[in-house]
């Protein structure tokens, strides 16, 4: 477009009185068509934000990799074989030089911080790839998460979600990878019911339980609390209704809560329980399950669950009872969160006693085999005397 064009170009504009989108070809005009003024500085501003969005990650993505790089490097060349001592005594001295001309950025703490993030996380594709999506801040927040599974956990749920750090710190405080786990170990080889979906324990301190509450007590803090106790029961959760009443056989039942899962498109029954579990909640589960398999399940979704939540669980009567056979998972809730290190300690408490009872249910089951073998294969020569 030559200047005679702009001329133009802005005395028509000027002539119209307003803002029009115009169409130039080989010097002429078009086509023309008026915009509304907020529109413009809508799409503008969204041009605008977008780049800036893209810049910031972009930055981001290359100042962590900044911070592998030389946490990576110190503790390669430096920190490692008979440099050891060495590497320790003048990484003080590093970090003062790099102070000097670039901030405090490059203080000693930090610099052992990248250090210990180049040690947990050790293959650079991985980091690379992580880093286009989580935040130097991120990564600090899972420095401190001593399994390498747990932190590739919770870095997979910051990439699925987009969580920021305020919820993935709530995350890793409130031990959800370690309930997930728990729950999945409790589960055994014939179940029904998928592996990361639910949790134990559950944390229902966010519903603020006065004492001697009732099972109506906690459905409508749940409700109150909806959102909340979503992100407590896990990912892809909405709510479905409360209360619902089905009739089978002319009896009426009543689900307590009904959520669906998006993840795993199943409907899933959650009932609660005060007290310990007991054997016979078992029958009315399947009852409900069932029914919402033949009259509620769409095209396309897979078969209903259930989760019951009790105060305390009987272990051994859940294993015997093999309630995930049946798409029924069972799992205790506390009202209250303990001090972090008492809650730890309970937690780590209840993965060993869960993975021993695998163990064992292992060692039974190859026991029970041997003797079958040793039957099918036992001499008949006594019988024939």
């Amino acid at each position: 477009m030559g200047s005679r064009d702009v001329y133009n170009f802005d005395r028509m504009r000027s002539h119209l009185g307003g803002i029009y989108e115009v169409s130039m070809s080989n010097g002429k005009l078009i086509e023309q068509k008026h915009i509304e003024e907020t529109a413009l500085f809508k799409h503008v501003s969204e041009i605008i934000e977008t780049r800036k969005a893209r810049a910031g990650a972009y930055a981001n993505c290359e100042i962590t990799m900044m911070y592998w790089e030389i946490g990576q490097y110190i503790g390669s060349v430096l920190l490692s074989g008979e440099r050891a001592e060495y590497g320790k005594r003048i990484v003080a001295e590093l970090a003062q030089q790099l102070m000097k001309r670039y901030g405090n950025s490059f203080e000693r703490t930090k610099i052992t911080r990248m250090i210990k993030f180049a040690k947990l996380f050790p293959d650079y594709d991985i980091v690379a790839d992580l880093a286009q999506q989580l935040s130097w801040s991120h990564f600090q927040e899972l420095l401190p998460v001593k399994s390498d599974d747990a932190r590739i956990y919770y870095a997979q749920d910051v990439v699925n979600r987009r969580i920021g750090t305020k919820e993935l710190r709530r995350q890793v405080s409130r031990k959800i990878y370690e309930r997930n786990e728990i729950a999945n170990i409790r589960l055994s080889e014939q179940t029904t019911v998928p592996f990361n979906v639910f949790k134990d324990p559950y944390m229902l301190d966010i519903l603020d339980l006065k004492e001697n509450y009732l099972e109506a007590d906690i459905e409508k803090a749940i409700l109150v609390e909806l959102e909340k106790f979503i992100l407590e029961i896990g990912n892809g959760f909405s709510f479905v209704a409360r209360q619902k009443r089905i009739v089978i056989d002319g009896d009426d039942t009543i689900l307590d809560l009904l959520f669906y899962n998006r993840i795993i498109k199943r409907l899933v029954v959650i009932e609660l329980k005060l007290g310990e579990f007991k054997a016979a909640y078992k029958g009315p589960m399947e009852l409900q399950l069932k029914w919402l398999d033949r009259n509620e399940r769409k095209s396309g979704e897979e078969a209903p669950i259930g989760l019951i939540l009790c105060a305390t669980a009987s272990r051994e009567k859940i294993e015997m009872l093999e309630l995930d056979k049946s798409g029924i998972a069972v799992a205790e809730y506390w009202t209250t969160m303990p001090p972090k290190k008492e809650f730890e300690q309970k937690l780590s408490g209840i993965m060993k006693e869960a993975r021993e009872r695998v163990e064992r249910r292992k060692s039974l089951t190859i026991s029970n085999t041997k003797k079958d073998i040793d039957y099918f294969y036992e001499s008949k020569d006594d019988d024939d005397d």
